[in-house]
């Protein structure tokens, strides 16, 4: 039941975002962060967009932004600097939640490996304003 419910709610986000592609998207928002600081050949960076590019991330997130979701500035400053960051982002990339950022739940990424899950949380604190 539960994965018929998270099955529903990926497909009506992917219907709402009104079409183009994800990697599009990733695009579009990349260059907001290299107007503050030239990340491209962080690994962590490239391989992040690579992942959120694929996934549904941009549904929701923006990197300069309030969306749906907080703006991934606004996470990587609030966490950034903290040796417990990148743990506590990939679980809740993995889980899920709310309450942190508002009552607006954020889906569950569980099929993402452990790897991509760190990966993801790097590419986020990457985008701290410096």
């Amino acid at each position: 039941m539960k994965k018929l419910f998270v099955s529903i709610l990926f497909v009506s986000l992917i219907a709402a975002c009104g079409g183009g592609s994800a990697e599009k998207k990733a695009d579009e928002s990349a260059p907001a962060v290299a107007k503050t600081e030239d990340l491209s050949s962080n690994p962590d960076y490239q391989k992040g967009l690579e992942i959120t590019a694929k996934s549904d991330c941009f549904t929701c997130h923006k990197i300069e932004e309030k969306n749906i979701g907080p703006a991934w500035r606004d996470v990587a400053n609030k966490y950034g600097g903290s040796d417990t960051a990148v743990n506590y982002l990939a679980n809740k990339i993995k889980n899920g939640g709310s309450g942190v950022w508002g009552q607006v739940p954020m889906a569950a990424h569980p099929n993402l490996s452990d790897d991509d899950l760190k990966t993801v949380a790097r590419y986020v604190l990457l985008l701290k304003n410096k």
